[in-house]
C-alpha cells in the first residue's frame, strides 16, 4: 500500500501543469514577450475565453451590458470557426499594442490593459475577428494566408486616414479593413458567418490579386 501511494504521488507530480514554468523573459512589452505568448510557451496571465461570463469583471456597467450580446455572438462564431480568443496581461504586448491575431495558430489575443472601456473592448474583438475573416478569404482559415476582402479604395476615407497614421505601409491594406470592421457593428459577424457557411467568395467577390491566388492554388475555378 505504501508503495502504491508513493507511485501515485509521483505520477501526479510528473508532468503536472502546476509545475510548468514559463520561459524567462528578459524584457517585457517587447516582440519577444509577445512571441512567447503567441507560441503558447508563456501562459502566466493568459486566459482563454469563450464568452463574456469568462471575464465578467468587464461587464458590470450599463454601457458594457449594451455590447454583451454582440461580444458573445462574436466569441461563439470565432470558436465555431476554430479561432481561439485569449486575454493576456499587458506585459506581453509592445507599448501601445491592444491586440494581435496569430495567423499560424488561428488564435488572437486581447491586451487586458485596454479592455476596461466597453467601446474599446468590442472594437478590439471586431478588429481581430476581421483578421480571421481575412484568413478565411485566403483559401481556408487553416492556412497562414491573410487576404484583403475589399478593394482598397472601397475602405471609407476616415478609416483610410486612421490606418495611414497608425500602421506602416506593409500591413496597411489589411489593417485599414480591420479598422473599418472594428468600428462597424455587425461587419465582422457577417464575415464570420460567410466563412462558416462556406460561401466566402460568393458573399465577398475576391479582389483581382486574391482571385489570382485562389485560382492558382485550386480554391476556385477561373
Amino acid at each position: 500500500m505504501k508503495r502504491f501511494i508513493s507511485a501515485l504521488l509521483a505520477s501526479l507530480c510528473i508532468g503536472s501543469p502546476a509545475l510548468a514554468v514559463d520561459p524567462e523573459i528578459k524584457e517585457w512589452k517587447t516582440p519577444h514577450a509577445m512571441g512567447c505568448m503567441l507560441l503558447r510557451e508563456c501562459r502566466d496571465g493568459v486566459q482563454e475565453i469563450y464568452s463574456s461570463s469568462d471575464i465578467d469583471e468587464f461587464f458590470q456597467s450599463a454601457s458594457a451590458k449594451e455590447i454583451q450580446a454582440e461580444f458573445d455572438e462574436l466569441t461563439l462564431l470565432l470558436s465555431m470557426a476554430g479561432v481561439g480568443v485569449f486575454v493576456g496581461d499587458a506585459k506581453y504586448f509592445p507599448h501601445g499594442q491592444r491586440g494581435v491575431y496569430h495567423v499560424t495558430s488561428n488564435n488572437f489575443y486581447l491586451n487586458r490593459e485596454h479592455m476596461g472601456r466597453p467601446g474599446t473592448l468590442i472594437t478590439l474583438v471586431r478588429h481581430e475577428g476581421w483578421h480571421a475573416v481575412q484568413d478565411c478569404m485566403g483559401g481556408t482559415i487553416s492556412n497562414s494566408i491573410l487576404a484583403i476582402v475589399h478593394n482598397e479604395e472601397d475602405v471609407p476615407g476616415l478609416w483610410q486616414t486612421i490606418g495611414v497614421s497608425t500602421y506602416e505601409k506593409g500591413p496597411l491594406p489589411w489593417e485599414k479593413e480591420a479598422i473599418w470592421a472594428g468600428h462597424t457593428k455587425g461587419k465582422t459577424i457577417k464575415g464570420l458567418e460567410a466563412c462558416l457557411r462556406g460561401n466566402m467568395w460568393e458573399a465577398y467577390p475576391p479582389t483581382p490579386l486574391t482571385r489570382k491566388y485562389l485560382v492558382e492554388n485550386g480554391y476556385i475555378k477561373d
